[in-house]
């Protein structure tokens, strides 16, 4: 089943996302080469999607997983999170309708 994970940065958080960014995307390239990652990204905080030193406030991630559980562990294990980027990270399950 896929699950959305729905991240929400802390303020400023631009300079802590990009120490962590290699090994965050690395994770994201993991589920995509196993065929589990439906999409990923990060909200930008201006309504472009370059926007620079303004950065981001948060973080998308739609992927597959055996359970609920897998899935907050996955997330609970995000180097942003290690790094301190997310304020807050919410689990839910996601039914794909379209398109």
């Amino acid at each position: 089943m896929y699950y959305a994970i729905i991240s929400e940065d802390v303020e400023n958080s631009l300079p802590l996302r990009k120490p962590a960014r290699p090994a965050h995307i690395g994770r994201l390239e993991a589920l995509r080469d196993q065929g589990r990652l439906l999409v990923a990204g990060p909200h930008p905080a201006l309504d472009t999607t370059e926007p620079g030193d303004a950065g981001f406030t948060g973080s998308l991630v739609i992927a597959e997983f055996e359970s609920l559980d897998e899935a907050r562990n996955w997330a609970d294990a995000d180097p942003y999170v290690e790094a301190g980027v997310y304020r807050r990270v919410t689990v839910k399950p996601f039914k794909a309708v379209l398109p």
